[in-house]
C-alpha cells in the first residue's frame, strides 16, 4: 500500500513542495521528510484520495515547520551577532553586515565548534545538556565553548579583540618559551 501510494503521489508532492521552497534542495528534503512521516504512520493511513490529501497537509505542515526554522535561527543569527558585539564596541552596521559577518566568524570556526556555538546560543542548551547530546564532558564543552567565543570575537572584531598567545607580551612563540 505504502509503495503504491508513494508511486501515485510523489510528482505531484514534490510539485506542490517545489512551489513553496526557496530552493529546488529544500523541496526535496522535504518532500523526503514527508514520506518519512508516512512511512512512520503507515499504519494509520487513511486509504484512497484521503491519503493522497493528508500528504498534502503533511507536505504543508513541513514546509511551515522549515519556514519557522529558517526565520528562527536567522532570528537567533542576529541575537548571538549582537550578543558578541556588546563585548566591544564597533561601529554601527546594517543587519545584513551583520548576519554575513556572523556567518563568515561561524564558518571559520571548525564544525565541533561550530556545533557547541549554535547548541548554546539557538537551541539554549546548557554545557552539561550538550556534552550528554555530543558524547563528551561538560568541562570539555565549557573550554571549547569559551576558546570559539574569543575565535569568534577576532573573526567579527579583530581590533576590540584580546589578543592571541603569540601576540602576547614576553612570548616567544617560535621557542615556546615567555
Amino acid at each position: 500500500m505504502f509503495e503504491r501510494m508513494f508511486c501515485e503521489t510523489r510528482t505531484d508532492l514534490l510539485a506542490y513542495l517545489l512551489r513553496r521552497s526557496p530552493k529546488p534542495e529544500d523541496a526535496a528534503d522535504a518532500l523526503a521528510e514527508t514520506y518519512l512521516i508516512a512511512w512512520a504512520k503507515r499504519d494509520a493511513l487513511p486509504g484512497g484520495e484521503q491519503a493522497r490529501l493528508w500528504l498534502f497537509g503533511v507536505a504543508r505542515n513541513v514546509v511551515l515547520q522549515g519556514a519557522h526554522r529558517r526565520r528562527f535561527r536567522s532570528a537567533l543569527a542576529e541575537r548571538l551577532a549582537d550578543e558578541l558585539r556588546s563585548a566591544g564596541a564597533q561601529e554601527p552596521v546594517t543587519d545584513d553586515e551583520r548576519v554575513d559577518t556572523l556567518r563568515e566568524a561561524l564558518g571559520a570556526l571548525s564544525a565541533r565548534d561550530r556545533e557547541i556555538v549554535t547548541l548554546t546560543a539557538w537551541e539554549g542548551l546548557t554545557p552539561k545538556q550538550i556534552a550528554i547530546a555530543m558524547g563528551t564532558s561538560a568541562n570539555a564543552v565549557r573550554i571549547r565553548l569559551h576558546r570559539a567565543r574569543v575565535q569568534l570575537l577576532r573573526e567579527i572584531d579583530p581590533v576590540g579583540s584580546p589578543p592571541k598567545p603569540e601576540e602576547r607580551v614576553g612570548v616567544d612563540c617560535e621557542a615556546g618559551i615567555p
